[in-house]
């Protein structure tokens, strides 16, 4: 049974937690392995747990990898927390996980902005109303690219089924305007994690997608709970004290985003394999050692891997 629209719309607007999919030495699916973090996350306090997002290397995934996630993750969860699950690429496999999202176990769908070369705003509309369509579950968009113009974005907003936006761009002043003429029933959510939310939250968005989630939820808790307070200075103390993390995830063009996460799970305990290509792995010597520090400093780092 999904959640409650009141439900669902609280724990959008809460911490959206992005899984990391993980592998086997042998680069094979493992999704057993998130159990410990899925129980972290929950006893945080994490609001929603999502499948198949960036974090979870969704491009890095074939169809039937990014189907035995959304298939096996939810019984995982459950029930602790709102379940996501993320669709996208051709029309045609978005629609088809989108499909078996609720039988799944998933309480909405997040739809991946297309990297397709050639988008037309329109195109985009009509590829977003075609998986809401399909899905028959609340809808998330994954804004990531706002060149498709305030008029495309406010149609997308007005899409029967759309409940949030993710909004996954530095652009604020087209997202203040986004929020604006997207009206209250929309859920604007910050989609670019903990360093971003103070100023989102302060234009209208509310809560913030994390991949940090993965490893220090309470962190992610603290930091929300912070800008629910409008203690503003909290919440940037908050963010200082994880900017060295944030930054290593940002090199290489942002290709360590995942591999940095991963990295710094198996050295506190937790296997969860390698970030594929095309992903910055392994990291390199100077920030495999920055990482190993910091997490030596939070008190995350096993004992066998301090050597």
């Amino acid at each position: 049974m999904t959640l409650p629209p009141d439900r669902l719309r609280a724990a959008l607007t809460g911490i959206s937690g992005i899984l990391v999919t993980p592998m086997d030495a042998e680069d094979r699916l493992a999704p057993a392995r998130l159990a410990p973090i899925i129980a972290r996350a929950a006893a945080a306090g994490v609001d929603a747990l999502t499948i198949n997002g960036n974090t979870g290397e969704f491009y890095g995934l074939s169809y039937a990898e990014a189907e035995r996630m959304q298939a096996e993750v939810p019984a995982l969860v459950g029930r602790r927390a709102a379940v996501v699950a993320g669709v996208g690429r051709s029309l045609g496999e978005a629609c088809a996980l989108a499909r078996r999202a609720r039988a799944d176990g998933a309480d909405a769908v997040m739809v991946h902005q297309p990297p397709d070369p050639f988008v037309a705003p329109r195109g985009v509309v009509a590829y977003v109303a075609t998986i809401a369509e399909a899905a028959g579950l609340p809808v998330v968009l994954y804004l990531r690219n706002d060149g498709l113009g305030l008029p495309a974005i406010e149609a997308l907003t007005r899409i029967p089924g759309v409940v949030g936006v993710k909004w996954a761009t530095p652009n604020l002043m087209v997202l203040a305007q986004a929020i604006r003429r997207a009206g209250p029933e929309v859920s604007f959510i910050c989609g670019l994690a903990e360093p971003w939310a103070p100023p989102m939250t302060a234009l209208g968005a509310q809560g913030f997608t994390s991949g940090l989630i993965n490893l220090l939820p309470e962190r992610s808790v603290a930091i929300l709970a912070a800008l629910r307070k409008g203690d503003f200075a909290a919440a940037n103390a908050g963010i200082a004290a994880i900017q060295g993390f944030e930054a290593l995830r940002a090199e290489e063009q942002n290709g360590a985003n995942v591999a940095v996460v991963k990295a710094a799970l198996a050295l506190s305990g937790i296997d969860v394999g390698a970030a594929r290509p095309p992903a910055a792995w392994p990291l390199p010597p100077g920030s495999a050692a920055a990482l190993r520090d910091l997490l030596a400093g939070w008190g995350l780092l096993r004992r066998d891997a301090a050597a």
